[in-house]
């Protein structure tokens, strides 16, 4: 008699242990049927192997540094031409072959991948970037490049025809990240056609993002990580088991703006995507393969083409890789595409567009040294 008060305890652990399990079970049921539906939701692409048609010429493509998709879905994209191609690409140029020769710096294509325009390089009256990085089409059509070699801290603006308009910028002087009036190797541009502001990812020498008057060039606003002061402090490596750094990495590569109004920012060294307001103040972040050691993942971003803007698509270079997260959560809901130089395939993805149909275009460096079309299927 003594013994049935222990043994309705046990039989009540045990009970309250079953339940336990199956509720654990059942909820790790729910949240891979949701994955799995999420992958589901997830838009899918696959690669149009003959974008772009064959260039003229002889012409070849050197690191394709940067890709914008304009007002028109004209694909422009800009290379780093002669000075990345080996010496047995470009024979042409060296007089010791019939092939090849790098094609001019800016090219635009259309959508099926005709060659529309090319132009580009020195010239009179600006200082052409020594390492070109970064494309952006303004409403208007102009074109706006950047560079990031350790003396290009200047951004440069031209008709889509090619004449020069405009410079922002010094070549050769800088003055750090918290600097109103010079730029540090700046690394990628957008402008807020409503308030013809520039906001540059400023870059590969300062920390922090950087607002200016389009048509002035004259300093607005900048902030670093968190909307924290930038500065130049060296940092310490990124490692994914300490406490997330309180400054950018270098480069901040890329910077983006959503319909609703956010600045999304690609701060590739440590993983991760920031997400602010248009005045610095910090809204979130997005952790993206934590685990990258390898010079980054977060290479650069573009939002979907839906109204919405429901996707983020982010090239993770170190990974050669594309993934769609969810932009409110940040969540990984699917990705595509693996290292490899055959059609779809990917080397150092560094660059990405959008088009109005959702289709995608990525630009490649390092021995990738091409630009590729991704077809939205649904």
């Amino acid at each position: 008699m003594q013994n049935r008060p222990v043994v309705g305890r046990r039989n009540l652990r045990m009970a309250t242990i079953l339940l336990l399990v199956l509720a654990l079970g059942a909820a790790y049921t729910f949240l891979e049927r949701r994955t799995w539906a999420q992958a589901q939701e997830a838009p899918r692409f696959e690669v149009d192997p003959f974008w772009p048609k064959a260039l003229p010429n002889h012409w070849v493509l050197g690191q394709a540094i940067g890709v914008w998709v304009d007002e028109q879905d004209v694909v422009w994209i800009v290379h780093r031409g002669s000075a990345t191609l080996a010496d047995n690409e470009k024979g042409l140029e060296l007089k010791n072959a019939e092939c090849c020769a790098a094609a001019p710096p800016i090219l635009a294509f259309d959508a099926s991948g005709n060659l529309v325009r090319s132009w580009g390089g020195p010239g009179a009256g600006y200082d052409w970037p020594t390492s070109e990085h970064g494309i952006f089409v303004d409403v208007d059509g102009n074109v706006w490049l950047a560079g990031n070699s350790n003396t290009d801290h200047q951004i440069l603006k031209f008709t889509p025809d090619g004449r020069f308009l405009q410079q922002i910028g010094k070549r050769g002087s800088t003055g750090g990240s918290s600097s109103t009036s010079q730029l540090g190797r700046p690394a990628h541009m957008v402008i807020d056609a409503a308030t013809g502001e520039m906001y540059v990812a400023d870059g590969y020498g300062n920390r922090r993002v950087l607002v200016l008057d389009s048509k002035s060039g004259a300093y607005k606003r900048h902030w670093g990580a968190y909307g924290n002061v930038p500065n130049d402090d060296k940092q310490p490596a990124y490692d994914p088991a300490k406490p997330l750094l309180q400054q950018f990495g270098n480069p901040v590569h890329c910077v983006r703006l959503s319909r609703d109004g956010f600045v999304y920012v690609c701060d590739r060294a440590n993983d991760r995507i920031q997400v602010f307001e248009k005045s610095g103040k910090f809204v979130k972040e997005f952790r993206v393969e934590p685990a990258t050691l390898q010079n980054g993942s977060v290479w650069d971003l573009v939002l979907s083409e839906d109204v919405t803007e429901r996707y983020i698509f982010v090239a993770d270079g170190a990974n050669n890789q594309i993934l769609v997260l969810d932009r409110q959560t940040g969540v990984t809901l699917s990705t595509f595409s693996r290292a490899g130089r055959m059609a779809g395939e990917l080397k150092w993805v560094h660059n990405m567009a959008i088009d109005s149909k959702g289709n995608l275009y990525t630009a490649e460096v390092g021995t990738g040294r091409r630009a590729q079309k991704f077809k939205r299927v649904e």
